[in-house]
Formats: structure tokens, sequence, C-alpha cells
């Protein structure tokens, strides 16, 4: 038994390790700050433009809502640097992840809003190298 019991320890901190490193976020970079609101928090599917992946309707009702966020990095100020929006003063727009199912990290979809509060969003799917601009209201989300 002795001989075996340091075996069996070092196991099962692998298989702890290991199931540390499957969960969604499990790269510190990407580590989420809070769990995503219930489905009943999300935007009305049917009020989205059909380009919007589906779970983009949540993450526009935490904008709208002001968070809690899942990732730390969302509700930043998106620089612009692609020049790929219209120019605005820095600060104005912000930038929220739409999680990808099956990616361990962010991955590479985004929501743009713009002003406080938000009056214009754009959609990411290909980290920044295009956008498409939607309408949403406040009251979408409620």
């Amino acid at each position: 038994m002795r001989r075996t019991l340091p075996w069996l320890l070092a196991a099962i901190a692998l298989l702890g390790l290991g199931l540390w490193l499957q969960r969604p976020g499990g790269d510190a970079g990407s580590e989420p700050a809070a769990r995503a609101p219930a489905r009943s928090d999300a935007a009305p599917r049917e009020s989205l433009p059909g380009f919007l992946p589906p779970e983009a309707a949540p993450v526009l009702a935490r904008i709208v809502a002001g968070g809690p966020h899942p990732y730390r990095q969302d509700g930043s100020v998106f620089q612009n640097r692609e020049r790929r929006l219209p120019p605005r003063p820095r600060g104005w727009y912000r930038e929220y992840t739409v999680p990808t199912p099956g990616e361990r990290d962010r991955g590479a979809r985004r929501i743009v809003a713009g002003g406080d509060p938000p009056s214009e969003f754009w959609y990411t799917a290909d980290h920044y190298r295009s956008f498409r601009r939607f309408d949403f209201h406040a009251a979408e989300a409620r």
C-alpha cells in the first residue's frame, strides 16, 4: 500500500489538472470573471439580424444591463486600430466577447458597441478583419 499511495496521489493530481485545463476559459488570459446569466436574460432572438449567432443575444442583454460580463476583457476600450469602424474619440467603442461553442478561449467573435449608453453596434466574426453594423435598441433586451 505504501508503494502505491504516491502513485495514486500523483494520478489524482494529474487528473485534476487535466480537468482544470479543459474547463472553458482554462488559460489565465481568458478566465471568466462571472458566469453568464440564464437564457431568460437574453435579448429576443427574433429581433436580431440573421447574421448574428444565437450566442449574441445574451451578450447584448448584458451590454444593456451593464454586466456582469463573463470575460475580464469585456467592456474594455476597442481602439479601432484597424480603422474599419468610423472614427470616434478614444473610449467611444467597447468590445464584448461572443462565445464560440467548442472554443477553449475567447474565440474570434466580438460585438463592438459605440457610445454611452451604446447607440451603435457592430459584429465581427473574424477578429476585427470585417464588421457588420446592426440596429439594436435597449427595449429589445427586456
